[in-house]
């Protein structure tokens, strides 16, 4: 399995840190991953993690001391192999959801050759030992006929693994299989050969608990051939759920454009996507792929970003919107400049992001990994003193020796290392998808604790821009003349306000006519003339300066908004007041219901704003926070200290936001939730990054890491309980050895099932 990561290898003599990522070959278990990161952590100035699911290490190391060559020669000389990172190779499907098949993976169709072989072979082996009557003359000869390519060939891996290691000093589960599969079947060759096994017309009865007896006359081919398939079962349908587990980061990768229509020069040309230079203006066509993140120079459409934010509504584009590489331009004719290529992407920082979050263990995890560790040297002694003790107990040497093998084989840890790490591949993959990336492991544990949310005011909560929300016309005139001549005047004016009102007026009027004798009066506001008319448009003091009063009913309206936090607009033509116009920094259409979500999760929101009260209150009540909970005019330096006040009250504080005054907050925040619409700054500071700007993806992000917590947590508790309720069992001899070998399967397959389960979670509608 390759990886990919970008490795900064300082030059040598240097003191700097860098980073690499590795791909390691060999690992057959948790314990093997542990033994990994144990050596490469004994090395000078390296701290190391391996993640036995993702078959990577991510490690840190100092240049001065340590050079990535060094790193892979302790990896091989622990008897794995290692190699240095390599971009991924296109996967068959872009979707991931095919490209799961053994075809595209020669590890998967060795194990599958593997696999095909013992079933076939066993199944004929398991049968006559377990049903009296099809035991013929010589039927123990033809199971040992059956079952030896079975151990040999079909069970090579677990012997090879078991020897690399013991030639290690070392002992992994494999050592447990290979062991045990090989007593099993060296006991009955010498039964057969050298004991009474082979006498023609030989017959034993098959049981589920160990018997007693001498044991010269008893084979255990079919324990030996069927723990082989079993596990190997277990194995493979591992390595497919793994591959599947992984397949929303590869679909992600394999999200953009591989061509792209370049302009130079005046001409057309087509080019591979990587050759694409920040400055290159690109044509997008109605129904392609935006080859990379840019500005529109050219053109307007709708864009379909869903692959990208999880948002269904496709956003409409012009001229100076940026645009997003991977995403689908579902309109008309677009001319692109590129401003990022390759890694800067946004498809490439999200990629970067999930692939960190899923090579990170929890806590949780950790503690796994330090039990698998020592399990596998004690679950040996576990055995031979199971076999003392059977031996000392007056039972006969094959019964001892059978309630060995199980205890060797049903004690295998290998639901225990696969327990965090595919419940992780699996959420952040879908969280990916969804438009949530997760930064690591450990942000799930605070999702948890969480009970404090502070939300971000302006481009959180609302917009982030002034827009037109109301209109009082007056006796004398219409909303739609208000808007014609006001819109008019307030687009040649480059104010925010003036702005939001000319914007607002061409939404509901049309194409606005052109003003005459244009006047920006500082301060105050516009005036000029539209069609034949002197309009005045700004703050009272403007149409007072023209000796024109505000009627009662637009006076009334005008201390209403203001009372609301909302900036009043007047406007006044051919010396009569005609109408007030309400602007405001308007609240987003998805805030209200996702306050309610937030608060179902059992959060209490608190509203964070640098503006002034009265408007603060009026946005909380509109999106249903408690005014109480309102902390308005502060200053951006001043949200760390809020948070840290929360804190000190004994809070766990998660943040929203999204801009550079936000970042500091988001970093001292226990759970910083940063909108993709924002800031780079705000998103590096974050836990979690919310891709599309809807406060609901807030709540879906807190919903998706708390429910793969919970995945982690039941994954590993069946693990535990497993083992501690399988071992005693065959400790006393109540576990045959195939079914021990079968259960051990069960287990793994049974955790890497359950962590598949969140491949369905969807976001609230």
């Amino acid at each position: 399995m390759s990886s990919h990561a970008t490795a900064s290898t300082p030059a040598a003599g240097t003191g700097a840190t860098a980073e690499v990522e590795l791909a390691i070959g060999g690992m057959t278990c948790a314990s093997c991953a542990a033994r990994i990161e144990k050596k490469l952590n004994r090395m000078d100035g390296v701290e190391a993690t391996v993640n036995y699911a993702t078959e990577k290490a991510k490690v840190a190391y100092r240049g001065a001391d340590v050079s990535v060559q060094d790193l892979i020669a302790t990896v091989e000389a622990t008897g794995y192999t290692a190699r240095e990172p390599e971009p991924p190779a296109p996967s068959p499907t872009a979707d991931g959801g095919q490209g799961d098949t053994a075809e595209d993976d020669p590890e998967l169709t060795a194990l599958r050759q593997r696999l095909v072989t013992a079933v076939v072979l066993s199944v004929p082996v398991i049968a006559l030992a377990m049903i009296p009557p099809l035991q013929f003359t010589y039927w123990q000869w033809l199971s040992l006929t059956l079952a030896a390519p079975v151990v040999v060939y079909a069970g090579w891996p677990f012997h090879r693994a078991a020897w690399t290691n013991l030639r290690h000093g070392a002992a992994t589960m494999d050592t447990l299989i290979s062991v045990g599969t090989s007593a099993a079947f060296l006991w009955s060759l010498w039964a057969l050969f050298f004991g009474t096994a082979g006498t023609p017309g030989m017959s034993h009865p098959f049981t589920f608990a160990v018997s007693r007896g001498g044991g010269a006359g008893n084979i255990y081919l079919e324990a030996a051939a069927g723990v082989t398939a079993f596990i190997l079962a277990g194995r493979y349908f591992e390595a497919r759920s793994k591959r599947k587990a992984g397949a929303a980061l590869r679909a992600l990768l394999e999200l953009g454009a591989k061509e792209v229509t370049v302009l130079r020069d005046g001409r057309q040309q087509l080019i591979p996507t990587a050759d694409l230079h920040v400055g290159d203006r690109f044509l997008v066509r109605p129904g392609e792929k935006i080859a990379t993140d840019g500005t529109v120079v050219e053109g307007s459409s709708a864009v379909d970003a869903s692959m990208l934010t999880g948002e269904s509504v496709p956003v409409e584009v012009a001229v100076g919107d940026a645009v997003a590489g991977a995403t689908l331009n579902a309109g008309g004719r677009l001319v692109v400049e590129a401003t990022r290529v390759g890694a800067d992407t946004q498809l490439a920082r999200m990629a970067k992001l999930v692939e960190d979050a899923q090579n990170g263990k929890a806590a949780a995890q950790r503690l796994a990994d330090r039990i698998s560790a020592v399990f596998v040297p004690v679950v040996i002694l576990l055995a031979l003193a199971t076999l003392g003790a059977w031996l000392a107990f007056g039972a006969g040497l094959a019964a001892a020796f059978t309630a060995a093998v199980a205890v060797l084989i049903i004690a295998c840890p290998c639901a225990l290392g696969l327990a965090t790490p595919t419940a992780l591949m699996v959420g952040t993959g879908r969280g990916a998808q969804l438009g949530i990336l997760i930064k690591g492991p450990e942000v799930l544990e605070t999702t948890r604790k969480a009970d404090t949310l502070v939300l971000d005011k302006t481009g959180t909560v609302t917009t982030g821009r002034m827009t037109l929300l109301a209109v009082h016309p007056g006796a004398s005139t219409t909303e739609h003349e208000v808007l014609r001549l006001a819109g008019a005047l307030e687009h040649a004016s480059e104010h925010p306000v003036a702005q939001a009102v000319a914007a607002g007026a061409a939404e509901r009027t049309g194409t606005l006519p052109d003003p005459e004798d244009f006047v920006n009066v500082p301060g105050l506001g516009v005036q000029g003339v539209v069609d034949g008319h002197a309009v005045l448009v700004g703050r009272e003091k403007l149409l007072a300066q023209w000796a024109v009063e505000l009627p009662e009913d637009l006076a009334r309206a005008k201390e209403a908004a203001e009372r609301s936090g909302r900036t009043a607009v007047t406007v006044a033509w051919d010396g009569e007041a005609r109408a007030v116009l309400e602007v405001a920094d308007a609240v987003k259409d998805t805030s209200a219901e996702a306050v309610r979500r937030l608060r179902a999760l059992g959060l209490t929101p608190i509203l964070l704003t640098g503006d002034n009260r009265a408007v603060a209150e009026a946005v909380a009540r509109e999106v249903g926070i408690d005014p109480a909970h309102v902390i308005a005019e502060v200053l951006p330096e001043g949200k760390v200290d809020v948070v840290k006040r929360l804190q000190a009250e004994g809070r766990s504080v998660a943040m929203v936001g999204d801009g550079v005054n936000d970042a500091a907050a988001l970093a001292q925040a226990d759970l910083g939730l940063a909108l993709g619409t924002g800031t780079d700054a705000a998103m590096e500071a974050g836990d979690l990054t919310l891709v599309r700007g809807d406060l609901r993806a807030a709540a879906d992000a807190i919903r998706l890491s708390r429910r793969t917590l919970a995945t982690i947590k039941g994954n590993l508790f069946w693990a535990f309980a497993y083992n501690v309720a399988a071992l005693p069992l065959a400790v006393a001899g109540l576990l045959n050895p195939m079914i021990a070998g079968a259960a051990m399967a069960f287990s793994s397959v049974f955790v890497v099932g359950n962590s598949l389960r969140l491949r369905g979670f969807k976001a609230a509608d």
